[in-house]
């Protein structure tokens, strides 16, 4: 069985460092019955620029790019079995999970957070995550 490329015109391809460079990464992978997105930042789909310094406001693009690959993947937040979340600074903890539990709405997923230093200058949270079929 043959890995799918999954790919959204909605959300960034991250991976790089330098815009003008192609990246070396897929949005994301299907494989089966399962889909590994990778992971998403606070970047305008169109601009490739960070959105905001608000930690908060960065959540919430970082979450909508995840549900854009999710989407063009034919899944959504309720097939989501885990994320993994690193902040730049996890003293932002408190606003982070704020904004994440508003954007998910009750929807459950497994989750790790931790502390580190996002490959981007101004990128202060990134998430990937791994979806599930029947």
């Amino acid at each position: 069985m043959p890995k799918q490329i999954v790919t959204s015109a909605s959300s960034p391809t991250t991976g790089f460092t330098n815009q003008s460079t192609p990246s070396p990464l897929a949005q994301g992978i299907r494989f089966g019955n399962m889909l590994f997105v990778s992971g998403q930042g606070p970047l305008n789909p169109e601009t490739r620029e960070v959105v905001s310094d608000d930690i908060q406001e960065q959540t919430r693009q970082t979450l909508t790019n995840l549900q854009g690959v999710l989407a063009a993947g034919g899944a959504d937040f309720t097939n989501v079995v885990n994320m993994r979340v690193c902040l730049r600074n996890t003293a932002d903890f408190p606003k982070f999970n704020e904004a994440f539990t508003a954007f998910m709405q009750g929807e459950k997923v497994t989750r790790t957070c931790i502390g580190g230093t996002p490959h981007r200058a101004g990128v202060n949270v990134e998430i990937d995550c791994v979806a599930m079929f029947d």
